[in-house]
């Protein structure tokens, strides 16, 4: 029988019960369970919205979107975005699912830390960026009613989260300082890597092989 929190239904395929499984055995319980509250707010926004959307795309596109954070990725070199879009693209791959599928996760993924244009894409892009703006930033807040939000943090609490969630960030992307160029995430290391200098776009035209 499928899990509903707060009248959203979780999807239950064989695909989502296997990606939970693997985000389980990857990530720590404070992403995973910010990962399902964001599929949850992004569910609960795209009906408020009354937009049509894949609830399974929705939930890979959720259910990866910070894998780029985890252990397993401290290695990585590149945006822990494109990590966890690359993940998900692949495991979609390896499913059957169309290119298109693994095309539209894969942005949504990809572009959850960038403002805006999500919101002009497919709802599943910007129902996963929706999502995480309302777990971490608060935008939206009072959209969802008090009832509906105090049942989504029952089915997944989160304790501490604000603290906890910019000690993930800074643990997944001190190593590569240079992938924060022109994103927000340039703001955490700002705040807890002592040392940390922003690349700054305006010497860098300033400082290009450009001769004027």
């Amino acid at each position: 029988m499928a899990t509903r929190i707060a009248g959203v239904e979780i999807p239950d395929s064989a695909l989502a019960k296997e990606a939970t499984q693997l985000i389980r055995d990857t990530a720590d319980p404070l992403v995973y369970d910010h990962s399902r509250r964001v599929f949850l707010f992004g569910a609960l926004r795209g009906a408020g919205q009354a937009l049509s959307f894949d609830p399974e795309l929705l939930y890979i596109g959720a259910m990866f979107h910070d894998l780029g954070l985890t252990e397993a990725y401290r290695a990585s070199t590149q945006r822990f975005e494109l990590d966890g879009a690359d993940a998900a693209r692949d495991f979609l791959r390896a499913h059957g699912l169309t290119e298109e599928s693994a095309r539209i996760v894969w942005t949504a993924i990809a572009l959850h830390t960038t403002p805006e244009i999500p919101t002009r894409m497919e709802p599943e892009v910007a129902l996963v960026t929706a999502g995480v703006e309302y777990d971490v930033l608060g935008i939206g807040y009072d959209a969802l009613p008090d009832g509906v939000r105090a049942a989504v943090v029952a089915a997944h609490p989160r304790p501490d989260f604000k603290r906890r969630i910019l000690e993930a960030f800074t643990r997944g992307i001190e190593h590569r300082p240079g992938t924060t160029f022109g994103n927000v995430k340039a703001d955490v290391l700002a705040h807890f890597v002592p040392g940390f200098e922003r690349t700054d776009f305006v010497e860098v035209i300033r400082g290009s092989a450009w001769p004027e």
